[in-house]
């Protein structure tokens, strides 16, 4: 009985601790600091980089009227929490030819919270 009870509680525990559920929204909004400077979260704005409004669920080089690199414009990518986390670990590894000149977040936490960051700004 306490072998089956401390199972279910460490299955809880497991799936209670996804990247979705952990979270923060204001660390999200202190690591996209660093994306600020080159994307906007508002419809249609570009800036050197596309607007990540809308990234979510949509394809690679989807928006109109910006200038991506043919690596981007050839991939099949469609942007999701695992393509996203992907990407901004290491743009350059991730997508070979890619024009995005950030090194990456090393920290897993980061990507997490500025990936729920943008989603929750972005709705």
């Amino acid at each position: 009985m306490k072998k089956s009870l401390l199972i279910a509680f460490g299955l809880a525990v497991a799936l209670g601790s996804t990247s979705a559920s952990a979270a923060d929204l204001k660390a999200g909004a202190k690591v996209f600091k660093k994306c600020k400077a080159c994307h906007s979260l508002k419809p249609g704005k570009k800036k050197v980089g596309p607007t990540l409004h809308g990234v979510i669920g949509s394809k690679a080089a989807g928006m109109k009227k910006f200038k991506y690199s043919k690596a981007m414009k050839g991939s099949a990518i469609t942007w999701d929490d695992k393509t996203l986390d992907a990407f901004l670990k290491k743009p350059k590894k991730f997508l070979k030819g890619t024009k995005m000149s950030f090194a990456g977040l090393k920290k897993q936490k980061d990507r997490d919270n500025v990936i729920a960051y943008i989603k929750d700004k972005t709705k």
